[in-house]
Formats: C-alpha cells, structure tokens, sequence
C-alpha cells in the first residue's frame, strides 16, 4: 500500500461535508437541521477559497446528496490485444484512460465494467480478474470532491469494434512504453504498473489501498 496524501484543506471539507449530509438524513427537528445545512456551507466555502469552484453550485449539489455519506465506486477495465493496453479517448480533457465509470445503484461490480467497457470503447469483454482495489483520490486531483474508491478488473476480449462514445473521442490499443497523455485520476502510471505485474505474474493477488 502506498502513502499517498492529499491536501489537508479537502480532507477537512469532505469530513465536513460527511458530517452534513448524514446528520441532515437523521436530524430530529428545524434546529438540528440548521446546523447540519450550516456545516455544508462551511465545506462548500473551504473550497471555494482553495479551488476555482464557486459556493453556490457547490452547497446545492452538497445539499441533494442523500442518505448516509459514503464513498463512490469507479470501476475501469484493463482489456488487453496482443500485448497492447486499450484505453479511451476521454472528451472531458482530451486525453487517455482505460474505459470505466461510476458503478450504478443495482449492478454488480462485474456487470458495470463490463457496461461501462462496451460503451465507451465498443468491445464486449468479460471480466477475469481483480487487479485492484484503490483509493481514487490519493493519487492527486480527485475524481471529484466526493470520496471515491476504484476497482480496476483486468479483462478479456470476446467482440466488438472499436467505437466511441458520447463520452470518447477515439479508441486504441497502446505499448505499455508508448503511452499517450493519460487521463488522471482515471488512468495513472501507478495503475499500468500493477496490470503488468499481473500480466506477468498470474497469480498475483489484488492491489488494494
């Protein structure tokens, strides 16, 4: 497991988002329910004044989060061709990552990579293995502002074409040495590094923070 750190500044304001949104989901009366939208605009002015991100849209959003706070699921493929990585074209910034995506509400994490797979790169996969388990956001920028872990599944090929996506600009395969600007946090070096472990070493076990 890697020490890997972020600001402290945003370590705060998401406790302190936490905070409100569970003791808005359990508050008992008006007052407690000051309180806890009280500490929402708290975190959201944290950021404000550490990030180019505006109060406003911020506390909305961190008002519509419902139920107990807890952290997002991405999951993300790593499907191989002939020693080759294929990886996404993300239109949000242009550059690279293996396809993936939040996990919705109902599926398994299985099923959703291999959702997320043939959406956003036109392959049909299957799901072989898990490579890792990470915290998504001790690798630099966050995902977002929630907390979120990632559940990287190493991937076969069984049909398909390269297509992209609403979401991709291009699809392609990539020389683990040949990389093209990847698209981070989604894809990070640390990420290609653990799937060639497991590619040379089978029956190596999950990565996991």
């Amino acid at each position: 497991m890697q020490n890997l750190t972020f600001p402290h500044w945003l370590t705060l304001a998401r406790e302190i988002q936490a905070l409100s949104q569970t003791g808005i989901t359990f508050s008992r009366d008006e007052y407690d329910l000051q309180r806890y939208q009280r500490l929402a605009e708290i975190a959201a002015e944290i950021v404000e004044h550490h990030s180019t991100l505006q109060k406003e849209p911020l506390l909305e959003n961190f008002l519509l989060q419902p139920g107990y706070a807890t952290p997002k699921v991405d999951v993300r493929g790593a499907v191989m061709r002939d020693g080759k990585l294929l990886l996404v074209q993300e239109r949000s910034d242009g550059r690279w990552s293996m396809p993936g995506g939040w996990a919705d509400v109902g599926d398994a994490p299985s099923e959703m990579v291999i959702r997320e797979v043939r959406e956003e790169s036109g392959f049909e996969v299957i799901a072989r293995k898990v490579i890792g388990v990470y915290d998504a956001n001790r690798a630099g920028i966050p995902l977002e502002f929630y907390h979120a872990y990632k559940i990287i599944f190493l991937c076969d090929i069984v049909g398909g074409t390269a297509t992209p996506s609403h979401e991709t600009l291009a699809v392609d395969f990539f020389d683990f040495d040949a990389m093209p600007p990847l698209s981070s946090p989604r894809t990070t070096q640390r990420h290609l590094t653990e799937i060639q472990a497991h590619l040379n070493e089978p029956n190596r076990p999950a990565a996991f923070d």
